[in-house]
């Protein structure tokens, strides 16, 4: 067989980049209106005889419905990623996250449908798990599996900054909302309108995702051979190790993102007292800063290692953690603003090589369910409780407590990134 014919066709670097970005950037805008409705309207609409903070603890219970569907994502898109390839796969993903996210702006409230409508949420959710299991690792493979020498963290952040820009059009479409609808309306209708807009987002993905052509790397691996028939087995008999210490390698990377966002938010407007359009403000302003670090930690991952980028910022983290309580207090929205900042800079430092890191753990015939396993096992055990218990620790102990939380994960996370360092070595963990 010829180099060519083996090779196939090629992908142009604009196309492979804008194909891996604009995909998760929608899964991710799907994910987070989620999240900001779980806080702001989904405890009345779904959970309305509950006291406010049993609602809210319930609604965080739905929101965390995802992340334990996010493994059976990786599951299941992983295994088809492995043999069949990347971009089909990647289409079915995106599909999957589409309609369950337009489904729950379809859905009634508790007051149409009584309890038959938080289990249709809770559905709905499952399936937005699904979906965000099988695209994260699919977009992630689909740039650095295109990249150049040496610019495998480079390419490999694209995906990541679907997260920051999904989050700013998600809090940004509730900051509007706000803005030209009474509370009245925006809880009897307006809520919806974010969830029906998904439509046409998932119209724009598919069509860039239907343009693209295999990665290069897959399309050798099928050359040298059939694809491995049950990829999910092999990862887990094969490459234990690795699920382990890549899941818990990135436990600081979700637990710091859902403190900044789900957290902050319930307890900054419901508890501190900050109005619910000044704190989506900061949230925003800060998520400006979390896209700036990815890119600088992917440079910086390109020029010596992405676990060592990653260990630097976990640093960060635990020193972070420490500053938590003292900067997240009442009446002072500039030092609250700064705490915001601080932290989603530090997820930023931290989540740009994440994907990389990941990849590089994983032969190629295994790496489209080995990469997806790890990030998504992460955020099952690291992000899917975060909210609840830090919710939980507030209320019970103070936010000190909160911070207590955060540092004894990022030592979790830095000893999982030392085991890594020590079992690769430098050369596998450069990007």
């Amino acid at each position: 067989m010829s180099a060519v014919a083996v090779a196939g066709p090629t992908n142009s670097p604009a196309r492979v980049l804008a194909a891996s970005l604009i995909g998760t950037t929608i899964e991710f805008y799907d994910f987070y209106i989620y999240a900001t409705a779980a806080v702001l309207v989904f405890p009345a609409l779904f959970f309305p005889d509950s006291s406010p903070t049993a609602a809210l603890l319930q609604s965080l219970a739905t929101f965390a419905v995802a992340f334990i569907a996010r493994p059976v994502g990786s599951a299941l898109f992983g295994h088809y990623g492995d043999r069949i390839g990347r971009k089909a796969t990647l289409v079915a993903a995106l599909l999957t996250m589409g309609v369950s996210t337009v489904a729950i702006g379809l859905l009634p409230t508790h007051a149409q449908a009584g309890l038959l409508a938080p289990a249709l949420l809770a559905l709905c959710r499952f399936g937005q798990g699904l979906g965000l299991g099988g695209e994260w690792g699919g977009a992630v493979l689909l740039a650095t599996e295109n990249a150049p020498p040496g610019k495998r963290a480079w390419y490999g952040m694209f995906p990541q900054l679907g997260a920051p820009l999904g989050f700013l059009l998600s809090a940004g479409s509730f900051l509007l909302l706000g803005l030209w609808l009474e509370e009245g309306q925006l809880l009897s209708w307006g809520w919806r309108i974010p969830f029906l807009a998904s439509a046409l987002l998932v119209i724009i993905g598919l069509w860039v995702r239907l343009a693209i052509h295999e990665t290069p790397d897959f399309q050798r691996a099928l050359a040298r051979g059939a694809p491995v028939r049950l990829p999910l087995r092999d990862t887990l008999r094969d490459h234990g190790r690795a699920v382990l210490l890549g899941t818990v390698g990135g436990f600081a990377t979700f637990v710091l993102f859902y403190l900044m966002t789900v957290f902050t938010l319930g307890h900054g407007t419901a508890v501190l007292g900050y109005a619910r359009q000044d704190f989506l403000l900061l949230q925003m302003l800060g998520v400006l800063l979390f896209a700036a670090g990815i890119p600088l930690a992917a440079l910086y991952a390109d020029r010596t290692s992405t676990v060592r980028a990653m260990g630097l910022a976990t640093a960060g983290i635990f020193v972070f953690g420490l500053c938590l309580a003292p900067l997240f207090v009442a009446g002072n929205l500039a030092q609250v603003g700064l705490m915001l900042a601080a932290g989603l800079f530090l997820m930023g430092l931290t989540y740009g090589p994440c994907g990389t890191l990941l990849a590089q753990l994983y032969p190629v015939q295994l790496r489209y369910t080995g990469a997806s396993l790890s990030f998504n096992l992460a955020g099952v055990l690291g992000a899917a409780p975060a909210p609840y218990v830090a919710t939980w620790l507030a209320a019970r102990f103070g936010l000190w407590a909160v911070g207590g939380y955060l540092c004894a994960v990022a030592v979790l996370t830095g000893l999982a990134l030392w085991a890594i360092a020590a079992r690769t070595g430098r050369a596998a963990c450069e990007a």
